[in-house]
């Protein structure tokens, strides 16, 4: 008998970030295997008239405290989560609950009622949720929040059946920050994609650089803007592509007009399906100051584009320096800009380079050849109950909500 797979996250059902990738890419695949679909499930499923009201009632907290505006996210998001899980497990039945956060990690932990319901959790943040929040100018980086979220991880993830790790890097940071995840059974797992059907014949090219992520601080577009710049003053300018939209957009349209280079880049705001725009395009450049992965980099490299990346988190084994890309510095856009102008002035080079970057995609990273490994993470002893599980008590008040914990004895 097959132990079904309940997928849990805080997120909506669906939208364009990395998690939403991640999860929507394996049920599919899962789907057209033939195996049984797993059931998502997110705080929105029930009770919609009640919670839609009080998730509302953030916008009027926000504009008078970032860090009070995301406690009350996380609280109600997290509270809902667990009446979810909590209806979908009373049964006691043996499943597999792959949850997509440490908050839904630990709705998840809270509602089971059985050992043989495993919580599994991917590590898809960056550093920690603390920091990818602080990140985003939402709290401040050590601030009291700040300090509550890393404690609540340092209690949460310890208690998980299993972690997948998105990267080594990730499995590093996780061990290093939390010494007792290291005896949780974890595996590296990439992230992975479906490859896009390649078309006949290659479109018209309408962009040099393409560059995709929401517009905020930690995305550090400005530094793309900057990089543009500088190519200009060297003689040899670039197109750039600045997909996504965000609360940084009209400071980045600023820093275009004052760069001297508005007629060099595009601001497409958000696009459905950024794969097929990323086909006009010569490489792809991405300047985050930090990634666990770099989703973006590998929907690049399957359409057959080099990508220009920050040699940062875990970006470095997305690629291989000088072959299916350059790693480019974040703190000298002059430089930045030749490293990129050497490549770009050589189209050859570039060609070679794209058939790499479509080479290592489909060989490391497609849905075919990742998600099995993913399956059998999750499945493996999935029958066999852990007995270490046993009651924990008190971990109130670190707890961002202080949702109820698990009594699984």
């Amino acid at each position: 008998m097959s132990i079904p797979i309940i997928i849990a996250t805080v997120l909506r059902r669906t939208g364009e970030t990395g998690v939403h990738t991640h999860y929507r890419t394996f049920i599919g695949w899962l789907e057209n295997s033939g195996r049984e679909s797993p059931e998502l499930v997110t705080p929105y499923d029930r009770n919609r008239w009640l919670i839609y009201p009080v998730f509302a009632l953030r916008r009027v907290i926000a504009p008078l405290s970032g860090s009070l505006s995301l406690w009350w996210y996380r609280y109600w998001h997290q509270l809902a989560l667990f009446l979810n899980l909590k209806t979908i497990l009373s049964h006691g039945r043996a499943c597999v609950v792959y949850t997509q956060c440490p908050m839904s990690a630990q709705a998840a932990l809270a509602a089971r009622v059985s050992p043989t319901q495993r919580v599994v959790m991917i590590a898809h943040f960056n550093i920690s949720e603390a920091d990818e929040w602080a990140g985003k100018g939402v709290i401040a980086k050590d601030g009291w929040l700040f300090k509550r979220i890393r404690r609540y991880e340092a209690q949460t993830i310890p208690r998980v059946d299993r972690l997948v790790f998105v990267s080594a890097f990730m499995q590093r940071n996780i061990h290093e920050r939390i010494p007792r995840a290291a005896a949780v059974n974890g595996k590296v797992i990439p992230n992975f994609i479906s490859a896009p059907r390649r078309p006949e014949t290659r479109q018209a090219v309408s962009g040099d650089l393409i560059c995709v992520g929401t517009l905020e601080r930690r995305k550090n577009q400005h530094y793309a803007l900057e990089i543009v710049a500088a190519a200009r003053q060297s003689g040899h300018p670039l197109r750039l592509t600045l997909v996504g939209g965000g609360p940084d957009q009209p400071a980045l349209l600023r820093a275009a007009k004052s760069l001297g280079v508005e007629e060099d880049v595009l601001f497409t705001g958000h696009v459905n399906n950024v794969t097929c725009l990323m086909a006009n395009h010569r490489a792809c450049l991405h300047v985050s100051h930090m990634e666990s992965f770099g989703i973006v980099l590998i929907e690049a490299m399957a359409q057959g584009l080099p990508v220009f990346a920050s040699r940062v988190g875990g970006m470095v084994e997305v690629f291989s320096d000088s072959v299916e890309g350059r790693f480019i510095p974040l703190d000298n856009a002059s430089k930045a800009a030749r490293i990129i102008q050497d490549w770009m002035l050589e189209p050859e080079t570039l060609r070679q380079a794209g058939i790499r970057a479509r080479t290592r995609f489909t060989t490391h990273f497609e849905t075919g050849r990742v998600a099995q490994a993913l399956v059998d993470f999750l499945m493996s002893d999935a029958n066999e109950p852990d007995l270490s599980l046993h009651p924990i008590a008190n971990i109130e008040p670190d707890q961002p909500m202080g949702a109820p914990v698990s009594t699984v004895e």
